[in-house]
């Protein structure tokens, strides 16, 4: 494919027009080694604009009613659908995301925004009466209206899927938009912000902006404006105390890093808890909030489930990104690679035994399986973005819930158990914002609200969530 794929792609949008930039993002293509694109870069100067178009076109987006927004809703899905192929080479190549999974991203974002079209038909406010003493007779009309300008900062691992979990619900409930894409992955959303453009081309002047840019340049810029109603974000949770601590009185919609343990008591399905394992942390090479990061095996089954999983990743390598049975691909960057090695060579020192895997090539590090990881070991706590599956002994529930609930993050948990009443008493206590009971991690397209606790976020995300935190509500008494 040749650089550029988005017709746009060096071009901001600002105040309904491709405005040109003299500055450019170099988007690596991960298959190749190359320059895949080159994106316009943002200025701060552009970043100011396109607050001001937006704000301007709150008034507009306030007047435009449920049925043309829900329409908005279907094109851009249809958009999406039609260019599937486009961008699911665009999502290998940016985000080194094997063919397969690029295709399933693809399918999730146009589904995504079909959704937002069916919730926000379901913002019809509602009528109330008096019951209160003095009250007698008194009816009220509760109506649901956008909040304002949204800012959607975007992350690299799902670049198109999570800016349409974002996207969608803000412009479905009638609130001004700019999108600020990840700087390593901007492609998709270009080609997103071309098909957003085309699919509503009544969309007011400024109500949609598209600001690619340097973090460094223009973040603070822009999540530090006093127009901007709410902000959501997904990424790590530095990022996300950052933009905390220059944002004013904003809705805060963030889902940030996460480190989640898969729990597996003796009485769990052993080959269940070894493939919910083995998928849960390599899918994407491990570059997912919600991925199993430290799996806790009770000490009467650890080295049986350490043996089921070693036989369990025997599907699972790394390949052509364009293969079909390809499963795993590089990671985004070598610094993310260094930072995985870091934590693989750390858990060895501790004590812990490499039972496969460990090499590095680049970005790419091979699947790599850790057993009896000592409980002090920086990846028992800290996240890790990467192909490692780290096994740990625990010896009861109480140390399991203690491993599990020790660190900072509490994005998500899993629990391997047949008994029923210690699933749910091991899901009420741990300190997390989903448990899955007998499974991996998931959530859906949005139909289950994701987000954290503790230091994994504000907010829970989820299309129907995500629209009732981007409205407001006003009584109208009459």
């Amino acid at each position: 494919m040749a650089a550029n794929p988005a017709s746009n792609a060096e071009d901001l949008y600002i105040e309904g027009r491709w405005t040109p930039t003299s500055d450019r993002i170099e988007v690596t293509d991960l298959v190749e080694g190359t320059t895949f694109a080159r994106v316009a870069a943002a200025t701060p100067a552009d970043a100011e604009e396109a607050l001001s178009a937006a704000a301007e076109a709150e008034s507009a987006m306030r007047d435009t009613t449920v049925v043309q927004r829900a329409n908005w809703m279907t094109a851009i899905a249809d958009g999406i659908e039609e260019r599937k192929a486009e961008l699911a080479e665009v999502i290998v190549r940016e985000a080194g995301k094997p063919i397969s999974s690029a295709r399933g991203e693809v399918d999730a974002a146009a589904e995504r925004f079909r959704r937002a079209a069916e919730e926000a038909r379901q913002l019809d406010g509602d009528y109330v009466e008096g019951t209160t003493d003095g009250h007698e007779g008194w009816r009220a009309i509760v109506k649901k209206e956008p909040i304002g300008t949204i800012l959607c900062i975007t992350p690299y691992n799902y670049p198109l899927s999570t800016t349409a979990l974002q996207v969608a619900p803000a412009l479905a409930a009638g609130n001004s938009v700019i999108l600020k894409p990840a700087s390593k992955t901007p492609v998709s959303g270009a080609i997103l912000a071309e098909i957003i453009v085309d699919a509503a081309p009544d969309l007011p002047d400024g109500a949609f902006g598209f600001v690619p840019g340097r973090a460094s340049e223009i973040g603070d810029v822009l999540s530090g404006d006093d127009r901007l109603a709410g902000i959501a974000l997904t990424g790590s949770t530095g990022a996300g105390k950052h933009v905390a601590s220059v944002s004013g009185m904003v809705e805060l919609h963030m889902e940030l890093g996460g480190n989640a343990p898969a729990i597996v008591f003796p009485d769990a399905d052993l080959d269940e808890a070894a493939g919910a394992a083995t998928a849960g942390s390599l899918k994407y090479a491990g570059q997912r909030c919600s991925a199993v990061s430290r799996v806790l095996a009770h000490e009467d089954v650890h080295d049986d489930l350490v043996a089921r999983i070693d036989a369990e990743m025997d599907d699972w390598h790394v390949g052509d990104l364009f293969d079909e049975e390809t499963k795993l691909g590089p990671l985004i960057s070598e610094s993310q690679a260094d930072w995985v090695e870091e934590l693989i060579d750390d858990a060895v020192e501790q004590g812990a035994t490499l039972v496969r895997g460990g090499d590095r090539d680049g970005r790419t590090i091979e699947p790599t399986l850790l057993a009896d990881v000592p409980q002090d070991a920086r990846i028992v706590d800290e996240e890790q973005f990467g192909p490692v599956v780290a096994v740990t002994t625990v010896a009861d529930e109480e140390e399991a819930l203690a491993v599990a609930n020790g660190g900072d993050l509490g994005l998500d948990a899993a629990v391997f158990t047949s008994d029923y009443d210690r699933a749910m008493r091991v899901a009420d206590r741990l300190e997390a914002g989903g448990v899955r009971i007998n499974g991996a991690p998931s959530h859906g397209l949005g139909d289950i609200p994701f987000g954290g606790v503790k230091d994994s976020g504000i907010g829970r995300e989820g299309i129907g969530y995500t629209i009732e935190s981007f409205v407001e509500t006003k009584s109208i008494v009459l």
